[in-house]
């Protein structure tokens, strides 16, 4: 299982979000791409990048940032947030990015994430936000009647590289990972899932891991509060 440590973009600066909500950020820092940096020189395989202002925008927002990092990278990054049409995902890819993430056009136009995921094998996943079971858009602002898994199967046979599922009410609470659900929806589709919200210590790691059909993990409050040990997480991980 691999973890991916998140860098979450508002106004240029890293920050965590208390269950989604822009009003209840926390800065970490506002130097992103030596985040990224640090997190590369500590072993970790994968960046997790989100560009919260575009998320709400419906466009990118936190461009320069999200480029700064991928000039100081050499380990792939995966981006999302407002990235709701081709030509911004041929621009992301185009420029170094390994994966975009389609959240809201998974709902909104999900013959777009389809023909995304043909030109761009592998390098197309769908972000699946979600309160109590149900998908989540624009920023997690806007909730839909859709449930989590009708979403996640209506892509299976699109040839997306991973699906990314958020408990909203998880995210940034520090309370522990929903790994029932998560590991329901990884069990559910073939698709490889991703565990997103509430990962806080290295318990929660290994209890997705141990589910057997959990591909990563994303954490990002836990990792700059030094409640999760990046060093000691990645070893267990390879264990």
């Amino acid at each position: 299982m691999i973890l991916y440590p998140a860098i979450d973009l508002k106004d240029g600066q890293c920050v965590r979000l208390l269950h989604g909500e822009m009003d209840k950020a926390t800065v970490f820092g506002d130097d992103p791409a030596a985040q990224a940096a640090k997190f590369q020189a500590a072993g970790c395989e994968w960046v997790h990048l989100v560009d919260l202002n575009g998320a709400f925008a419906g466009e990118p927002v936190n461009a320069a940032a999200v480029e700064a990092i991928l000039e100081r990278l050499t380990v792939p990054a995966q981006l999302g947030g407002g990235i709701r049409d081709m030509a911004t995902i041929e621009r992301w890819l185009s420029r170094g990015l390994a994966r975009v993430i389609l959240g809201t056009v998974a709902v909104e136009d999900p013959d777009l994430v389809r023909k995304a995921a043909r030109a761009f094998p592998g390098q197309v996943a769908v972000g699946i936000d979600a309160r109590g079971g149900k998908v989540a858009t624009k920023g997690w602002a806007q909730e839909t009647d859709v449930m989590v898994t009708d979403l996640a199967r209506s892509f299976e046979d699109a040839g997306v590289a991973a699906i990314i599922y958020t408990d909203i009410l998880r995210d940034g609470a520090m309370t522990g990972p929903n790994i029932d659900a998560t590991e329901a929806l990884a069990r559910a589709v073939s698709i490889p899932v991703i565990a997103s919200g509430g990962v806080s210590r290295l318990e929660d790691l290994i209890a997705l891991r141990d589910t057997g059909v959990i591909a990563g993990a994303i954490s990002g409050r836990a990792i700059y509060d030094g409640a999760l040990d990046l060093t000691a997480a990645l070893a267990a991980l390879k264990a």
